[in-house]
């Protein structure tokens, strides 16, 4: 295996991390206006991912960077071509951070309103416009001769990318819903369980027909493998929520992102952005990637580095590991 084949993969592993780790705490920002009744029980949300948010989106950050590292040419159509919704996902981003730390600044009841109203719309459409961006990837989009896009920005809203970006939306959303129910006690844990197979179901049913299509246009034995996985877990994890067992439904939620990305990227593959006019000018792991000495030194720095960011992360997650609820809130930070 070639080194830009490699880092391919690393790459593949970055964003599935991101979208595991990141995907809950997106759902349970949605959770602040579909399950929360009161503001003490939007307390209680946002303080079961406050320790951990900021964390997860290392794994962006990371996944932005071995790109450009590793796939300058990739980077630079990419970012370029999905500039608008990459912005907007960034504003959400940035929103969303000044929120959660914004919030409790002050104790006037608007103060802290308006900002779990935009902890609530930050969530939401960075979880959408992820599909969308995605979907546009697996897909193709306009590519000229010159590896430049060529397209509009309404090119980018049609029907598959939209489809993934509803996938994402309620994917996320169910994910966040388990995690909740892990990370709390009292109703409020009673109440995620029972939203969890509500979201599950139409989760379940928006993402068997995007897979199903993406199969279809361009998959592959291995892809189709990953499909029946993304599948079976996301069952599973409906029925381990059903049966109470949380730990169990918030792992096999996650399995289901894991290898619904892993099927992305098995039929992108060796493609990174595939060209809808004309397959030849298509960017690949070969033309869009770096130099070999320089992946050769990337992959060295991966290798010392990778091993301590998630030591350092499972940590914080043990440390935080407690359930929480509204009786808590008196001795909990803002």
């Amino acid at each position: 295996m070639e080194l830009h084949d490699v880092w391919f993969v690393l790459i593949a592993v970055l964003w599935t991390g991101y979208f595991f780790l990141e995907g809950f705490d997106f759902g349970v920002g949605v959770l602040t206006r579909l399950l929360a009744r009161d503001r003490a029980e939007k307390r209680v949300l946002i303080n079961t991912i406050g320790p951990v948010w900021d964390g997860n989106e290392v794994w962006l950050l990371t996944a932005g960077g071995a790109t450009f590292a590793a796939f300058p040419e990739w980077y630079a159509t990419l970012f370029s071509g999905f500039y608008l919704p990459l912005l907007a996902i960034l504003i959400c981003l940035i929103v969303r951070g000044v929120a959660f730390e914004y919030r409790a600044k002050r104790p006037e009841e608007n103060w802290q309103r308006n900002w779990e109203t935009a902890i609530f719309w930050t969530s939401l459409l960075p979880a959408f416009l992820w599909g969308v961006a995605f979907g546009n990837i697996v897909r193709g989009v306009r590519l000229d001769a010159d590896f430049e896009y060529v397209g509009t920005v309404w090119d980018l809203l049609n029907p598959y990318a939209l489809l993934g970006g509803l996938v994402t939306l309620t994917l996320f959303t169910f994910h966040g819903t388990v995690f909740t129910a892990l990370k709390t006690v009292g109703d409020i844990r009673e109440r995620a369980r029972k939203l969890a197979l509500k979201v599950g179901l139409v989760t379940a049913v928006l993402a068997l027909v995007f897979l199903l299509w993406t199969q279809v246009e361009s998959g592959d034995g291995a892809s189709l493998v990953a499909l029946a996985v993304a599948v079976a877990s996301l069952v599973a994890a409906l029925g381990a929520n059903q049966a109470g067992r949380e730990g169990w439904a918030f792992t096999l939620s996650g399995v289901t992102i894991v290898a619904a990305v892993a099927m992305l990227f098995l039929t992108l593959f060796p493609n990174v952005m595939p060209s809808t006019l004309d397959p030849e000018w298509s960017l690949t792991v070969t033309n869009a990637s770096s130099s070999p000495y320089t992946l050769k030194i990337m992959t060295w720095l991966a290798v010392v580095a990778t091993p301590l960011v998630l030591l350092y992360q499972g940590w914080t997650y043990w440390v935080f590991r407690k359930r929480i609820g509204t009786q808590h809130i008196a001795d909990l930070v803002h």
